[in-house]
């Protein structure tokens, strides 16, 4: 199941969940309006026997008291479901805060949290996402962990204090790649609108301990309210039964697939495996002890809560079976957890923040003196066209041993940049400063002017460091900066927009990768500093978006020469790609008809388009910059650029698989 593949899945995936949702809602109001004909029925023979001794009739069927019931339902579910999911408007942070969560600073000396970091860092380079913000749960002794996210932009990954003071650094990477699966496969948006369902069906029990409480001023009425209240909170166990039936079929088997895609990437089932056992043999497990972890326990790694009933609505398999599924070798015991154990890893954290690991040479090439040089020895790697679609969504091993040794291998001054907010600004401006020494002291001047004087001189001091970085390296950097840059305020963000507008313009032209750099950030940075761009699918077929399918293909085509025939050969070369339907016309575009305007809203368009729609275009677009048979190393970061635009994470390309 490739990348693609999956994000469908999820999506269908939503389908079901609407459907429970549907049913639930259903059998709450039936349920609710049975309860109230007979609570007010009994009532009201109680009154006509109190006054008139009259017989009372009994009706099965009350329009009335259906009506009532059906719209008191709705709108109990659906202004909870909307609080709740209005309370996560802000992605993943929200929920890391609602479960106490504390925002690990990443420039941390910490010796734990910096081993959890430079796992994060090198999964999100290997993945080619941004930088999660990285939360640590201080109070839960517990082993486990989540991602949570509406997309990549606001994703965040927490980890329990128990899980990196207990787990090795293998162990915490198995147990960080089975999160990034769960990024990658479109898991977190439909774990938020769980959380939102879910609170709305719990909801009629807290409308029915308000009516437990409620008193009528004639001592001679039988208020039924406090009647009705008992009823509602015994009934609110069915919305308590749906909401876990619900994560039970959401998370099950998506937790064999996180499992096996950790294991895949890493190359390490003992790492997950070790995880697991140790959650296993330990005393607290994966038990959480926030008040929210109920609502929330389908999005971790370890079920959060204790069995639940037969382990019928259980959110996760058991742990004996993931452990066998991904290690064979497992003899089914779960010895005692020593605490030389724990002080092992304690040592191997210190170790982990002292020392550097191995390089690994014949996986990045151009490493001089510890540096990623653009003109070192040997030659960027050439990509050939068909390795890049498979790859795609999907990081294997030597991704993430690439990134490893990429990080490793950049200067210090520009990580220590990354990981703090304000140089992360100075580290973007150096990443599009002009070559020209003219023009960029007037880039320098101005940066000074628009954001700070003391900004443009850590730019100027940043630039000839990135100026040497070869081009396989600049988007990491920006996936980087990217957590940093999360941690702005408010002004400080709109003074970087507008000062990276400017400098974007500064010099008459707009180069491709500068807007496409440009677009990502913003983008990525929308969900916390302005309005975040639509998700949801408005285009299911590609006709509508043939006209900007052709603004990108045409824009690429003009990306690799000058000579009007190459141009014409690159474009045709992707073309059938995009699988446009018949009839339809595909012609290459004047160079002004595909510029910075058309561009960006032919990006927000695609955006929403369908899976199948931007596999398409990525496909054609990767024959259109590789007419030649391959890919540039400038070529292949344009090109993953652009897919990062349309939410299709592509792993560093060039990497021997």
């Amino acid at each position: 199941m490739d990348f693609f593949a999956r994000q469908d899945l999820a999506r269908r995936k939503t389908k079901w969940l609407i459907l429970y949702f549907i049913l639930a809602v259903v059998l709450l109001i039936v349920a609710i309006y049975f309860v109230s004909v007979l609570i007010l029925s009994g009532v009201q023979v109680r009154q006509h026997h109190y006054y008139d001794n009259a017989p009372v009739t009994f009706a099965l069927w009350n329009p009335t008291i259906f009506l009532g019931s059906t719209i008191g339902v709705l709108a109990v579910i659906l202004l909870g479901s909307a609080y709740k999911t209005s309370e996560l408007a802000a992605g993943g942070s929200a929920v890391a805060t609602l479960m106490g969560g504390r925002l690990v600073n990443q420039t941390t000396t910490d010796p734990n949290e910096r081993k959890l970091l430079n796992v994060v860092e090198e999964m999100s380079i290997a993945a080619g996402v941004p930088m999660p913000q990285v939360y640590v749960l201080h109070d839960e002794p517990g082993i486990n962990a989540f991602a949570a996210g509406h997309t990549t932009g606001d994703a965040a990954i927490g980890v329990t204090r128990g899980c990196i003071e207990t787990l090795s650094r293998d162990e915490l990477q198995g147990v960080i790649g089975h999160e990034f699966s769960h990024i990658l496969n479109g898991d977190m948006r439909l774990n938020l609108r769980l959380i939102g369902i879910i609170f709305g069906l719990l909801c009629i029990a807290t409308v029915g301990r308000i009516l437990l409480y409620a008193r009528s001023n004639n001592s001679r009425d039988k208020n039924p309210l406090p009647l009705l209240g008992l009823a509602l909170i015994a009934l609110g166990a069915i919305g308590v039964f749906f909401g876990r039936l619900i994560q039970a079929a959401v998370s099950r088997q998506r937790e064999f697939l996180a499992d096996a895609s950790s294991v895949q990437f890493t190359r390490n089932p003992s790492g997950l495996s070790g995880a697991l056992q140790k959650i296993g043999r330990y005393g607290y497990g994966s038990k959480l002890e926030s008040e929210h972890a109920p609502d929330l326990c389908h999005m971790f790694f370890g079920n959060g809560l204790g069995e639940a009933l037969f382990g019928a609505m259980a959110t996760h398999p058991p742990i004996p079976e993931r452990i066998r599924a991904i290690d064979s070798s497992w003899d089914g015991t779960f010895p005692p957890l020593k605490a030389e154990q724990i002080q092992t890893v304690k040592n191997a954290a210190i170790a982990d923040l002292e020392h550097t690991r191995s390089p690994l040479p014949d996986i990045l090439g151009g490493i001089i003196g510890g540096t990623v040089i653009a003109g070192g020895r040997p030659a960027p790697p050439v990509i050939h066209t068909d390795t890049v679609m498979p790859n795609l969504g999907r990081p294997m091993t030597l991704h993430l041993r690439y990134a490893e040794q990429l990080r490793d291998a950049l200067p210090d001054n520009l990580k220590a940049a990354a990981r703090d907010p304000l140089s992360a600004t100075a580290l973007i401006y150096a990443l599009i400063l002009a070559t020209d020494e003219k023009l960029r002291a007037e880039q320098l001047a101005g940066i000074a002017s628009r954001a700070a004087v003391p900004v443009s001189e850590q730019t100027a001091a940043l630039y000839p460091d990135v100026v040497a970085v070869a081009h396989h390296a600049r988007l990491p950097l920006v996936n980087l900066a990217l957590g940093a840059l999360r941690n702005l305020t408010a002004e400080q963000f709109k003074t970087f927009a507008d000062t990276l507008e400017w400098l974007v313009d500064s010099d008459g032209e707009i180069q491709l990768f500068e807007f496409v750099l440009q677009k990502i950030i913003l983008r990525h940075l929308a969900s916390k500093f302005g309005t975040p761009a639509p998700t949801a699918v408005q285009f299911y077929t590609l006709k509508p978006l043939v006209p900007d399918c052709t603004v990108i293909l045409s824009a690429l085509a003009y990306v690799g020469s000058n000579d009007a025939g190459e141009i014409q050969k690159a474009f045709a070369a992707g073309a059938p790609y995009l699988r446009a339907p018949a009839g339809v016309p595909l012609e290459l575009l004047g160079r002004d008809q595909c510029g910075v305007e058309p561009l960006d809203a032919a990006l927000n368009r695609l955006v929403l388009a369908v899976p199948i729609i931007k596999k398409n275009l990525i496909e054609a677009s990767v024959h259109v910059v590789g007419a030649d048979g391959v890919i540039l190393e400038a070529e292949a970061e344009l090109l993953r650029a652009i897919a990062d635009t349309l939410d299709c994470p592509m792993p560093p390309l060039g990497v021997a698989i």
